[in-house]
């Protein structure tokens, strides 16, 4: 079983990207067409939902797939679904995988014990069912929120352990009120940054051929001036760096997150890659029905800035 950064690694450099594209679909953006396609054939139902996002993001990642080696899902926008939501996000997850992409559940879960444990479980091992070995959700990594502390963490780096897969642990968000918690001082430093000490910690157990652990962290791209600290502490981690775009992080904001290898970082941006077609310089390109184009150049565009920023991986030595 290969190590889940080795994994992560492998498809950075063959893409040559660190881009994350996120598939987090916004119901009201998604183009009229596909969800009255739906409606006409599922009804004003919930039903009709999950088929219009299913419909959308797997295109997105059909589009996509040439330019990014990781996707990102964020669980809460297909829950407003319903069971059909998760069966979409099933759905939409087990295509990426199809395409060769690595996969990551954002599902900020937490908890602790046994709690904790069916959680990891649900979304990042498998459950047996008479003698049949089955995974409930096909992503590779997952977001986990560690509030609770080490005991609501550690189920979930078992989990990812023993099945291949990979965490990022929450550090600092890049939402604006982030810092009224994650901010505050805790022993002389912020809890931020204490908070990136225990996933040292937790990270350096699990290390790879690479180098690198399945244990990553959150940080908002939006915070660069805690990203220099945050690195220096997790040198063996994945920085999983939301808010790029649409949230107004740009690439420039970015190289603190990344080693001098240029690894250690991976990039979301969601709604300016999902919805590019509604986006002016997009629209006027190639039209308002071409939305497949618009992702694809999007994110052709976001490999360019974040290349320019030198914020991509350096080429393996041959034989290396």
């Amino acid at each position: 079983m290969e190590h889940f950064a080795d994994r992560l690694i492998k498809c950075i450099r063959s893409k040559r990207s660190s881009a994350v594209a996120g598939l987090d679909p916004h119901w009201a953006q998604i183009p009229e067409r596909i969800k009255s396609d739906a409606i006409s054939r599922h009804g004003r139902t919930l039903a009709a939902g999950a088929a219009a996002v299913t419909k959308y993001l797997t295109g997105i990642v059909d589009a996509v797939a040439s330019h990014v080696g990781v996707v990102k899902a964020q669980i809460a926008f297909y829950e407003r679904f319903g069971p059909h939501g998760l069966e979409a996000y099933r759905r939409v997850c087990e295509h990426a995988r199809a395409r060769d992409l690595i996969v990551i559940g954002d599902v900020k879960r937490s908890d602790i014990g046994s709690t904790a444990a069916a959680y990891a479980d649900a979304h990042l091992g498998k459950i047996e069912i008479g003698g049949e070995t089955l995974e409930a959700f096909p992503v590779d990594a997952v977001t986990v929120n560690a509030f609770l502390g080490s005991d609501g963490v550690q189920p979930f780096i078992d989990a990812a352990a023993k099945n291949g897969k990979g965490i990022f642990v929450l550090v600092r968000t890049s939402n604006p009120s982030a810092a009224e918690l994650q901010d505050l001082r805790a022993g002389g430093e912020p809890v931020f940054l204490r908070l990136a000490r225990h996933v040292a910690r937790w990270a350096e157990p699990h290390c790879g051929r690479e180098g690198y652990s399945c244990v990553g962290a959150v940080m908002g791209a939006t915070f660069p001036e805690g990203a220099k600290n945050v690195r220096k502490i997790i040198p063996r981690s994945f920085i999983l760096a939301p808010g790029y775009g649409a949230q107004g992080a740009h690439a420039a904001d970015l190289k603190p997150f990344f080693n001098e290898d240029g690894l250690g970082a991976i990039v979301n941006s969601s709604r300016a890659i999902l919805f590019a077609y509604r986006r002016p310089e997009y629209r006027d390109r190639f039209g308002p029905a071409a939305w497949q184009r618009a992702a694809e150049q999007a994110v052709i565009d976001m490999n360019e800035e974040l290349r320019a920023a030198g914020c991509q991986p350096q080429t393996k030595p041959e034989g290396a």
